[in-house]
């Protein structure tokens, strides 16, 4: 039995099931995706704290101590002027893209040395900006995050 080589490729009916397979799948799975966005900007500030606490804490093997609140979180990105003046800063910063992110929100994540509940506090207000929200305007904090 011989195959025709001219015959190879996919015919429209089986291009239009595909089509419409996918469009099925897009259907179901897109409203579930679109319905949490809240839900990944508070994953996306944890990762983050998570991550302010790691380089906070090779700051402080660089240097001996935390950054100050007056330095803030700043002293990450170029050497702090004021308060306590660490003496072994690292050339080019502690932050790959050389700036403090901000939190999912568009807000300054709020710092403070020495913290209320660990040696620092990180804090994002969530989507309101404000300190105690509830539901998407809850804060996020470091001394929260496990």
């Amino acid at each position: 039995m011989k195959r025709n080589l001219n015959n190879l490729g996919f015919t429209l009916i089986e291009l239009m099931v595909v089509i419409v397979i996918l469009g099925i799948l897009a259907g179901l799975i897109v409203p579930r995706i679109m319905s949490r966005p809240e839900e990944a900007r508070e994953a996306k500030a944890r990762i983050q704290i998570e991550s302010l606490e790691t380089t906070l804490k090779l700051y402080r093997l660089d240097n001996g101590s935390y950054p100050s609140t007056e330095q803030g979180l700043q002293a990450l990105t170029e050497p702090p002027e004021v308060g306590n003046l660490p003496g072994k800063w690292r050339e080019g910063g502690y932050l790959e893209k050389g700036k403090v992110p901000k939190d999912p929100w568009g807000n300054e994540y709020i710092y403070l040395c020495p913290g209320m509940h660990n040696d620092f506090d990180l804090i994002s207000y969530g989507a309101d900006g404000e300190p105690d929200g509830e539901g998407k305007n809850s804060d996020i904090t470091s001394w929260d995050i496990e």
